[in-house]
């Protein structure tokens, strides 16, 4: 009997009652177990972050920096409750250790009170690092530690490139500052160098000025040299002047004591006497026919007036030794009068007792009396006031000459002083007209320095940046974040089912395969009883479940395909690669079946372990042991992730037909070492009639 037909007697025993039917039916759909529910269950898991919940944790206090208020923690606060990256709950830093720690939520993010200062301080003097603190709890979730750390790198580069912005647009600003600033300086220098020009002339002129001034002053210490010799000629002289006052003072201080008493007592009965005299003398001019008869009287009267006058200016001017000299003068001139008055009276009387007088010149004398009686007469109330005013003057002479004296001194010292600060002047002049000529001399010198100054500065505005606001912007930009990811992927898949696909797909073939062979006989026992090919036998046995096999990847597809959205870039070669890998697995399981009966079932679970350790359907296998990749090239399951990879998302075909290759060896070589092990069960054995081990 041929393979097929022994194949198909085998699966017609399926359709002997319900039960049979149901597990043929649960076989073909075993693989949507392990295919379809496995990646509906992580399809596409991050679509749905924004259910995790999260604790988000603002403690930030701001700041101020360069007249604004900053409140980073604020702003990163609001973009990630607008953002879709977890489910973020606000709390306080207590309910976010609390509820990390019990499960509430899976982790959390805090931002520090100093968050918005430490990264404030990135343009001042001191930077530091501004820290956002993650806490997760491996024992709520492993993954979702893991996810966080790579959501909250991002947050953290678009933060320290906010940040890097700040500081370099404050980088900017100052090229900007520090070209207008140059240019400035090449104006000043500009400036500079013309003012120099001018001060180079100014030197000269100085050093000019300076040479009169030399002979200036030589002839300044010179002329202080004799002026110092007259000053001192000046203070003898004013000296012996004060000397002299001083005793005139004392002497008219002396005589005044004296004097101003009586004057003040007797100023009345001079005057009185005085006018007397002078009425007299009025009454003999008037009266000279009358003279004769009063002559004898008008002479003893005369006589006794004189006197009188005679004994004031004796116990007054004569008797003192320091007399009035301005009380004396008048008493003179009244005692003179007076005598003159009495000689008169005696002339008179002679000439009146001779009768032979000379009327005339008695009339003149007369007069001058009269005159001279009068003004004695006016000056007698005043006498005491006049001495007073005379001694007054008299001192107020002494006090000034002391003065001149005094200043004199001053004078003659000073001018001591300026003899010596003369010369040193002299000597000053000199070095100043040597500083001139030096200082020329330097100005020539930095008249030459301004000019290379000048033209330094000007060409170095040229070499500073001076960026507007827009061009600031974009340097700012590419400088904050110069290294962007240009990611691009060649053949992108997705979702995370659609890159996980190619891992579960073969283990859902596997398992069908494994399970399949748990209801249909590896060996065909009637062909093996009838001595029929071992070729025949494998045969007939691998042919039902690789049939099953295709079935079961044609349910699967469908499902992974119209019910999850699984998009195939080679949809047609895909399932053409599977029906290859499912047979090839088919005839693997059978043969372990076949050959160690009850112990190739669990050889099908161990290989099936070995496989899905090695084929790299998750991490890279080199990120793998060394067993697990030195095994990795000999399993069948390496070469279909490799295919299912480039069938569904693209790519180069090599791996397809290397895997294909690969199959059809494992396939034809399970094959053969099938129909050995039917070789084999065709002898009857007692092993074979009381087998160790059953299931």
């Amino acid at each position: 009997m041929r393979s097929p037909r022994l194949a198909a007697l085998e699966l017609k025993r399926f359709g002997r009652g319900k039960l049979p039917v149901a597990a043929l039916i649960a076989l073909l759909l075993l693989p949507l177990l392990y295919g379809a529910l496995y990646l509906c269950s992580f399809w596409d898991p991050y679509s749905r972050l924004d259910k995790i919940p999260v604790a988000l944790v603002n403690d930030d206090k701001g700041t101020t920096a360069a007249g604004k208020h900053i409140a980073v923690g604020d702003e990163i606060t609001g973009e990630l409750l607008d953002s879709k990256t977890f489910e973020w709950h606000e709390v306080s830093s207590a309910e976010a250790h609390k509820g990390v720690e019990d499960g509430t939520y899976y982790l959390s993010l805090t931002m520090p009170s100093d968050f918005s200062k430490r990264i404030a301080s990135s343009s001042g003097d001191s930077p530091e690092t501004g820290a956002l603190q993650v806490r997760t709890n491996d024992a709520n979730n492993y993954i979702v530690g893991q996810i966080s750390r790579t959501v909250f790198s991002e947050v953290r580069t678009a933060a320290s490139t906010t940040t890097s912005r700040g500081f370099l647009d404050q980088i900017f600003i100052s090229f900007s500052d520090l070209h207008d600033a140059t240019a400035e300086a090449a104006k000043g220098a500009d400036d500079l160098k013309g003012g120099i020009g001018k001060a180079k002339k100014g030197s000269q002129d100085l050093a000019d000025g300076l040479k009169d001034a030399k002979a200036g002053s030589s002839s300044l210490a010179g002329g202080i040299v004799k002026l110092n010799k007259g000053a001192g000629d000046l203070e003898t002289g004013s000296r012996q002047v004060a000397d002299g006052t001083q005793l005139l003072a004392d002497k008219v201080n002396g005589v005044a004591a004296d004097v101003r008493p009586f004057l003040k007592d007797n100023g009345k009965s001079i005057g009185d006497t005085a006018r007397l005299v002078a009425d007299t003398s009025q009454t003999v001019r008037d009266n000279l026919d009358l003279m004769v008869k009063a002559a004898p009287t008008a002479a003893t009267a005369a006589h006794t007036a004189s006197d009188e006058l005679a004994e004031v200016y004796r116990t007054t001017c004569t008797e003192q030794p320091l007399a009035d000299p301005t009380a004396c003068p008048p008493l003179k001139r009244a005692k003179t009068a007076a005598a003159d008055v009495a000689k008169v009276a005696d002339d008179v009387n002679v000439l009146v007792t001779n009768q032979n007088g000379d009327l005339k010149k008695l009339r003149t004398q007369l007069t001058t009396l009269q005159q001279q009686a009068n003004d004695l007469a006016e000056s007698a109330p005043h006498l005491d006031e006049d001495l007073k005013s005379a001694v007054k003057k008299v001192n107020t002479l002494n006090t000034g000459a002391h003065k001149v004296a005094k200043g004199a001194d001053e004078l003659h010292t000073g001018l001591a002083t300026a003899k010596t600060g003369s010369a040193d002047l002299d000597t000053g002049v000199s070095n100043l007209k040597k500083g001139a000529n030096d200082l020329d001399g330097g100005l020539i010198r930095l008249s030459d320095g301004s000019a290379t100054l000048a033209q330094g500065l000007n060409d170095g505005v040229g070499e500073i940046p001076d960026y507007g606001k827009k061009d600031r912007d974009a340097r700012t930009e590419v400088m904050a974040d110069p290294v962007q990811l240009a990611s691009k992927s060649l053949h992108a898949a997705p979702n995370y089912g659609t890159g996980f696909a190619p891992y579960f797909i073969p283990l859902s073939l596997w398992v069908g395969a494994m399970v399949a062979y748990m209801l249909i006989q590896p060996l065909n026992r009637r062909a093996l009883a009838a001595g029929a090919s071992a070729w025949r036998i494998a045969f007939a046995g691998w042919l039902p479940v690789a049939a099953i096999g295709v079935l079961q990847v044609a349910a699967l597809m469908s499902v992974l395909h119209w019910g999850l959205g699984l998009q195939m870039t080679r949809a047609a070669g895909t399932i053409g690669f599977l029906a290859l890998v499912t047979c090839c697995f088919a005839a693997i399981v059978q043969w372990l079946n076949a050959r160690f009966g009850a112990a190739g079932r669990i050889l099908v679970l161990a290989v099936l372990m070995l496989q899905l350790t090695s084929a790299g359907g998750t991490y890279p296998v080199e990120t793998s042991p060394g067993f697990f990749n030195a095994i990795h090239p000999y399993l069948p399951m390496s070469y279909v992730v490799e295919g299912l990879r480039r069938l569904i998302t693209g790519g180069g075909l090599g791996p397809v037909w290397q895997g294909c290759a690969v199959l059809l060896a494992f396939t034809v070589g399970a094959l053969a070492l099938t129909a050995v092990a039917a070789r084999r069960k065709q002898v009857w054995t007692l092993d074979r009639l009381h087998p160790e081990l059953s299931l």
